[in-house]
């Protein structure tokens, strides 16, 4: 893991930052008043983006990575994931220091990793720098996959 301010970041990964970042103005977070936007890049450079969605019947609501990882496998199910991207404010604006996926989504990521083989990077997106992760498993050492199960 790496921390690094956003213009030292290649240019891919500045405008996948920025899609997250404009992600969360499709965010509907009506309650919490907390916006995330979330933005994937596939392996072939296509673009998804995802924000969350809450509902007033708890646990009703969905995570901005949930949102962007199932709509990228929805649309393109032979194209693996290479970098995520996560960005959030609330009312004081986009938070200083990233935001880090909860449980659900970090287990969603890893079943992503280990169903194409391949590692997600992940971009942690705060005004006073992003955090670089090679893969989920750097967030969840301890991990339990589908081969855990045989």
């Amino acid at each position: 893991m790496q921390f690094a301010q956003l213009q030292e970041l290649s240019n891919e990964d500045q405008e996948l930052i920025q899609q997250a970042i404009r992600a969360t103005r499709h965010s509907y977070a009506k309650y919490s008043h907390f916006h995330v936007g979330s933005a994937v890049r596939l392996e072939n450079g296509t673009i998804v983006i995802g924000a969350n969605q809450e509902n007033a019947a708890f646990p009703s609501g969905l995570c901005a990575e949930r949102t962007a990882i199932f709509a990228a496998q929805a649309n393109y199910p032979d194209q693996p994931i290479q970098t995520l991207a996560i960005a959030a404010s609330n009312a004081q604006g986009f938070r200083p220091d990233p935001i880090s996926p909860c449980g659900a989504c970090r287990q969603v990521i890893l079943e992503v990793e280990d169903r194409y083989q391949k590692p997600v990077r992940i971009l942690l997106y705060g005004t006073d720098g992003v955090y670089v992760i090679n893969s989920v498993k750097d967030l969840l050492p301890l991990c339990f996959v589908d081969a855990d199960m045989r």
